[in-house]
């Protein structure tokens, strides 16, 4: 058995789960949700789920709007989410659900469209108050491949993590351990996870995350 080949497929099923439970939920939002502001700053509910459409743009169409915005994947998101200004919901939710199970980026880098997905999917429920239960293999599997567009070696030198609710930890030197979940997030740019940690190595993360 190819045990590459495996994994990898086992990850885009990942994907597909992640973006279903995400279409589970957008199917329950108000209007007034869906114009709310996320954890990702300067970017609505709305907006959020317009960049998790990328998936749904034919590779040569991605990677020319990708040229033309001078190769800056900030520049090519506010495209993006500029193109679907005038979507609805419930068009924006259809949109979503053509991605699952198929799109370049579930194919090539799977791992990247989990860790993206999941990491947005909670810059969603945080500020509605939508908590959810996440799969441990899901949270695992993010752990070890946080989304590289989004994590920072600078923000975790140093520091040692310890998920208290999964058998996972990472690094080095003093201790900063939390929720899977409230790790992933922090490593990954969200400062709204930071209460949910502590450990020694809390303030030297604080700092660093502060610095980078």
């Amino acid at each position: 058995m190819d045990l590459t080949f495996s994994h990898s497929t086992s990850i885009r099923q990942m994907v597909a789960a992640e973006r279903g439970d995400l279409v589970a939920l957008l199917k329950t939002l108000s209007f007034d949700e869906w114009e709310m502001p996320s954890l990702c700053e300067g970017w609505r509910v709305r907006d959020v789920v317009a960049h998790l459409c990328y998936d749904s743009v034919p590779p040569a169409k991605y990677l020319a709007a990708f040229a033309r915005n001078g190769f800056s994947g900030r520049r090519l998101n506010n495209e993006l989410i500029d193109r679907a200004r005038d979507l609805t919901p419930t068009e924006l939710i259809g949109t979503l659900t053509s991605t699952i199970g198929r799109g370049t980026s579930t194919v090539l880098a799977p791992t990247v469209a989990l860790s993206d997905t999941f990491v947005h999917q909670q810059d969603i429920r945080r500020p509605l108050g939508r908590p959810r239960t996440i799969p441990t293999d899901r949270l695992l599997t993010i752990l070890n491949h946080p989304d590289p567009f989004a994590s920072s070696r600078h923000r975790t030198r140093d520091l040692r993590f310890v998920a208290t609710d999964a058998p996972w930890s990472r690094g080095h030197g003093p201790e900063v351990r939390g929720p899977g979940e409230a790790i992933c997030l922090a490593v990954m740019g969200r400062p709204a996870a930071l209460d949910q940690l502590e450990g020694k190595g809390l303030q030297a993360f604080r700092e660093q995350f502060t610095a980078n």
